[in-house]
């Protein structure tokens, strides 16, 4: 099979608190628990959650290692853009927000003219944004 437009993209990234995460992810945002596992305390083992939306050609992988946690390091630029090709709804930041989430200011202002920008429980940001996509 080629690596193409058709091919799915997992996202991988580690968390302190896969509890917390997906409270974010799930509870917040609305992505559905595509997978869990939990891990042990044996080298090579760790608990792992995968979100997503059943239907998108990409998933969130989120891991934690009991034994050796690797903390995660999010700079303001680790963006995950979500397009809603119309308004971002205040309940829907409000809803991130209960959920664990932070609104932030992006240092670009690319991003706060056309979005909006919440970090989820790691670091790691989410911009809603009002714009379509077009793929250009």
């Amino acid at each position: 099979m080629p690596v193409d437009g058709r091919s799915h993209i997992r996202i991988a990234r580690p968390s302190r608190d896969l509890a917390a995460a997906e409270r974010f992810w799930r509870d917040g945002l609305g992505l559905s628990v595509l997978y869990r596992a939990e891990g042990g305390e044996r080298p090579g083992e760790h608990d792992l959650l995968m979100l997503g939306w059943p239907d998108a050609s990409w998933h969130l992988e989120l891991v934690h290692d009991r034994a050796h946690p690797v903390e995660p390091r999010p700079t303001e630029e680790d963006l995950l853009v979500v397009y809603l090709d119309g308004p971002v709804p205040e309940e829907a930041v409000a809803r991130l927000e209960e959920h664990g989430g932070r609104r932030v200011a992006s240092p670009n202002p690319y991003w706060n003219a056309w979005g909006v920008t919440v970090e989820d429980p790691d670091g790691y940001r989410l911009v809603l944004c009002r714009r379509g996509w077009s793929g250009s």
